[in-house]
């Protein structure tokens, strides 16, 4: 009976001895895990401001980009229409020519520039509408007045 309360009593101290074991490595445990996670946390932490950082950079970039295509494309534009555009120098002399033009037409209308002359016949010859209604003039009536349009 002695060995059995020997043994008992070891056992019990194994006991206490396994109970300690067990809370210091689930302290341990517990400590090196919640170490981890702030590890962790740190380390999220950094590469949350290293996204941040990256992306700020992306957008300035794309902003600097986008403006300088925008100010080119406007260059281009501005260039294609300085060149392509007259001048006003231009613009004058080209509105004095169209002056002329307009009352030289209004000259050759007034000289019966509306009459309607064509090409009749087999030989092609030129022919000239009349107006059969109005009076004939000449030694020979030959000469009939032009219906104007």
């Amino acid at each position: 009976m002695a060995h059995q309360q020997s043994a008992e009593d070891s056992l019990s101290q194994l006991k206490t001895h396994t109970q300690g074991i067990d809370d210091i490595v689930r302290d341990e445990i517990r400590r090196t895990m919640v170490e981890e996670f702030l590890g962790l946390g740190e380390e999220c932490k950094r590469a949350t401001q290293a996204l941040q950082s990256i992306k700020r950079a992306a957008n300035i970039r794309v902003a600097l980009w986008s403006a300088g295509v925008m100010a080119i494309s406007i260059g281009m534009a501005v260039i294609i229409l300085w060149r392509a555009l007259p001048t006003k120098t231009e613009i004058g002399a080209l509105r004095a020519e169209r002056d002329r033009y307009s009352a030289t037409v209004a000259e050759l209308e007034h000289r019966g520039g509306r009459i309607d002359l064509r090409r009749c016949g087999a030989k092609a010859r030129l022919c000239v509408r009349v107006d059969p209604k109005a009076a004939v003039f000449g030694e020979h009536r030959d000469y009939f007045l032009v219906q104007e349009n």
